[in-house]
């Protein structure tokens, strides 16, 4: 990635999290997507915890032997986070795309993670 590209990203994530804040009823669940990898946490900003975490490194995911930077590879993060997020009681979420297009790799992982059962 350029320099010049990861700066207009952040400029991106600045405005739209101005905006976009996670509480302890509602907490937010953001993504971040490198070449090789797709992350995904849910984050409580009122006290500033990471709730739940989920990426392609995962155990539950690295016995795949496919490309983990993938759409196919998102939707299973996004099932997974969608997963942990419910086994610890959050049904709903505020989504942050992480300053990236609501496009491939991020709207699959939102679209597996609301069916999976969360709702935003």
């Amino acid at each position: 990635m350029s320099r010049e590209t990861g700066e207009s990203r952040d400029r991106r994530h600045q405005r739209l999290r101005k905006k976009v804040s996670g509480t302890t009823e509602r907490p937010r669940l953001s993504v971040y997507r490198s070449l090789n990898h797709v992350y995904a946490q849910v984050i409580d900003d009122t006290k500033g915890n990471t709730i739940v975490a989920a990426s392609t490194l995962d155990k539950e995911l690295g016995a795949q032997k496919s490309h983990k930077g993938n759409v196919g590879m998102a939707k299973k993060v996004g099932e997974l986070i969608a997963r942990r997020a419910l086994e610890k009681g959050l049904k709903k979420v505020v989504f942050d795309r992480g300053g990236y297009r609501y496009h491939g790799r991020v709207k699959a992982l939102a679209e597996s993670a609301r069916e999976a059962g969360l709702e935003f």
